[in-house]
């Protein structure tokens, strides 16, 4: 089964809260977001191999660390995922970013595929993909099963924001897929929206309601 790290950094939680709050505005959502993602991104990163090499500082030769291994690509769920994508790509300037195009069916609540655009280098990358919200799961269940079908194996999941029924969705289906969260939520509601949560993501980021 897989693992589920909850980021309880007293900054992240900070901005967490800032960002939960109704009167809280595009321009200060969207900058939150970035933020988080960025601090979130350092915890992520944490467990990456490094190799030592040799260097020659102003003063003399010495060895030193560097990070080895596979490379990062980062896949944000569109829309709101873009929000996350400036974080991680200020901490991993080098990273590559596919796009995975995503909606929720207003009806049944299903995720539809519409766009899919990833790294060709598949050997390659290590993928994390990034969406703020975990609410019924069925996005990023859906995105990783794409992500899957194109050859890549190695796939983490960041949010923001989740539920209980959200985690257990993703574990079930992808167990081998570990997850970090900044907050693990009550419940959803009849609406499917996760409650306390903070709304609608896409929404409070873009301005679009």
């Amino acid at each position: 089964m897989s693992k589920v790290f909850v980021i309880d950094h007293p900054l992240v939680q900070h901005k967490l809260t800032l960002m939960r709050q109704k009167d809280c505005g595009t321009k200060d959502f969207r900058q939150l977001l970035s933020e988080i993602s960025m601090l979130m991104a350092y915890e992520v990163t944490r467990e990456l191999p490094l190799e030592e090499i040799e260097i020659e500082t102003p003063i003399t030769k010495c060895k030193s660390k560097i990070i080895s291994g596979k490379k990062l690509g980062i896949v944000p769920i569109l829309r709101a995922g873009l929000g996350m994508v400036d974080g991680w790509l200020a901490l991993v300037p080098t990273a590559k970013v596919g796009h995975i195009g995503l909606y929720r069916d207003p009806e049944t609540h299903l995720p539809v595929e519409y766009y899919c655009k990833l790294p060709m280098d598949v050997a390659e990358r290590d993928l994390i993909v990034v969406d703020p919200m975990l609410a019924t799961g069925g996005s990023s269940v859906a995105a990783i099963d794409f992500i899957k079908k194109r050859g890549y194996k190695s796939i983490t999941l960041m949010c923001l924001v989740g539920c209980p029924e959200g985690i257990q969705a993703v574990q079930q289906a992808h167990p081998d897929v570990n997850i970090y969260i900044a907050a693990i939520d009550e419940k959803l509601n009849e609406n499917k929206y996760i409650v306390p949560g903070l709304g609608d993501a896409g929404d409070r980021l873009f301005g679009t309601k």
